[in-house]
């Protein structure tokens, strides 16, 4: 008998730490405190960040006051993004850049997994870029190519928390918005980059933003 529970004790053991390993690759954007990690691109050169961006009660404030975003430091490829959002007010337009070029340009080339309101799970290219959604290819050369998401909305109301899972893939980009799959490319043209959170008009606050690394 005692044999027995040494061993149970030994392979509860195991399996907790097999657990703690399986979970120690995740790479917090955000440490939770501060926007310490990230840098500032502002439309209106009058307007300071802080101005724009703060921590307040433990999550992300955007105020909306100028178009722009914050930025990651360093460039990401081949992850899973995990990002939780919610409207302060009322619903407005804002998104999530990834495979983001050309840093401080307030347009920037990249992927846009799509925040406005009812419209979470679109894509959008901005700037020069391809990829192909349900057999059908998107090019664009300038200013913005917009793919719809799959199915209706699947936001929750003002106030309430959204979740965003964006798979990053090589060269393709899945998106879930609230556990439900928006849409699906491939052979995107961009495959690495950037993480931005986009200011765009109305508040919205942000938590719980890190990454799980696919390889």
């Amino acid at each position: 008998m005692k044999r027995d529970l040494k061993y149970a004790i030994i392979l509860v053991g195991l399996f907790l730490f097999i657990l703690s390993s399986c979970g120690s690759n995740k790479i917090l954007l955000w440490n939770g405190k501060d926007l310490s990690g990230w840098t500032f691109s502002i439309a209106d050169s009058t307007i300071n960040a802080n101005q724009i961006w703060s921590v307040k009660n433990g999550v992300i404030y955007c105020s909306g006051i100028s178009n722009g975003y914050m930025e990651t430091e360093s460039d990401y490829a081949n992850y899973t993004l995990y990002v939780q959002w919610r409207w302060v007010e009322k619903e407005g337009n804002s998104g999530v850049l990834v495979h983001t070029q050309e840093s401080g340009k307030i347009w920037p080339n990249c992927i846009e997994c799509q925040l406005q309101a009812r419209n979470a799970g679109d894509l959008v290219i901005i700037g020069k870029g391809s990829m192909t959604v349900n057999g059908k290819r998107y090019t664009n050369e300038e200013g913005f190519t917009v793919i719809p998401k799959m199915k209706e909305s699947s936001e929750k109301p003002v106030g309430e928390w959204n979740s965003y899972k964006i798979i990053c893939n090589e060269d393709k980009i899945t998106c879930y918005v609230n556990d439900v799959l928006q849409n699906e490319g491939i052979d995107a043209s961009l495959t690495k980059g950037k993480i931005c959170l986009q200011s765009e008009g109305v508040p919205i606050e942000f938590r719980n933003i890190y990454l799980e690394p696919l390889n």
